[in-house]
């Protein structure tokens, strides 16, 4: 379904991904990551499975990496092959019998079936076949335990070395000790951001994200969504400065488009910050969407958890990450069950 958008320079597909193909993504509460090829392909990941996209919104293939969840997906070149880094934070929820283990938050809802194992970083080709693992990390910091302490990964930044950079891996923690991990290109663990030199400590430091915007140095942003706020640092862990705070409500994950750094909100809404991190505007807004019984899902008559009934063709019912291609096409995934994919296209050349 397309339809207008309120950007009067760009057009919003709802719905853009048909599913359907991908076994077990109907009863699968979506809760991946977003990366884009070169040649446009889109990476996702549902029910256990690394799936490609056409720029047509068509499922071309699944593979099965051997991860629980593909909750952060980074592309990177590595010569002439491109890799993904996959941050698994060795949790997934599906619908079911509702007999898991009890860890899930209430707001969750009944019904649903919980898997948990060791969180992961690992390394893939774009077919899903692992050729790498990040050594889990040390534990000998500040803790401040998260609902899946000590190590559930949330995502991954490589400061990639064909664009002038170090090869060093950064890795959020955001649903395990609430810290950010550096490594060297080889793998060595060098050090850990708790957030306490800076703005204060994380509170699910959800998103890592390397800024190389046209017009400022490189920078390293973090989502510190509990706290509502972006924390800033330079490329070796410096702590620069927080922004969007009384702007941002939920931020969990970041991507560059138009110019501008898009922050996507889980309650509703992306965001829209240009390079002094100050508000252009919002795309998708809907904020009502968390208050609705049963969010980011709905219930049935017995309080079991469902895929919502009432989602809105461009409105945002739960944003969890976003992707842009080479043609400047802006890709959101929604936390829910059994997915959902809104595009946006710009109708005039991107500058």
């Amino acid at each position: 379904m397309t339809t207008a958008t309120p950007h009067p320079s760009n057009e919003v597909t709802a719905d853009w991904v048909d599913l359907s193909p991908v076994p077990g993504a109907a009863e699968s509460f979506a809760h991946h990551g977003l990366a884009f090829t070169a040649a446009g392909e889109l990476l996702a990941f549902h029910a256990g499975q690394l799936v490609a996209i056409d720029p047509h919104g068509t499922v071309t293939r699944c593979s099965d990496p051997g991860l629980t969840e593909g909750h952060g997906l980074t592309l990177v070149h590595e010569g002439e092959e491109e890799r993904v880094w996959i941050a698994d934070p060795g949790f997934a929820i599906a619908c079911g019998s509702g007999t898991g283990d009890g860890l899930l938050p209430p707001t969750f809802g009944l019904g649903l079936d919980f898997v948990r194992t060791p969180g992961r970083v690992v390394q893939t080709t774009v077919a899903g076949d692992v050729v790498r693992e990040l050594a889990t990390p040390p534990a000998d910091h500040d803790d401040k335990p998260g609902p899946f302490a000590p190590y559930a990964p949330t995502s991954v930044a490589v400061d990639e070395v064909r664009l002038g950079g170090s090869g060093d891996i950064w890795v959020a923690d955001g649903y395990g000790s609430n810290v950010v991990h550096r490594y060297d290109a080889d793998g060595r663990h060098l050090a850990t951001l708790t957030g306490a030199a800076g703005g204060g400590r994380f509170d699910c430091p959800h998103f890592v994200f390397i800024d190389r915007r046209p017009g400022k140095s490189p920078e390293l942003y973090v989502t510190d969504r509990g706290n509502a706020r972006l924390a800033v640092y330079d490329l070796d862990g410096e702590f620069l400065r927080l922004a969007g705070e009384s702007v941002l409500d939920s931020p969990s994950g970041l991507v560059a488009w138009e110019g501008n750094l898009v922050v996507v909100e889980l309650s509703g809404r992306l965001t829209l910050l240009d390079l002094d991190d100050q508000l252009v505007g919002h795309l998708g807004d809907d904020l009502q969407a968390a208050a609705r019984p049963g969010w980011p899902n709905a219930w049935d008559e017995d309080r079991r958890a469902r895929r919502p009934d009432d989602l809105r063709p461009g409105l945002l019912n739960s944003p969890h990450a976003a992707a842009v291609d080479t043609q400047g096409r802006l890709v959101v995934a929604e936390w829910v069950i059994g997915g959902r994919y809104t595009s946006w296209r710009p109708t005039s050349p991107t500058t």
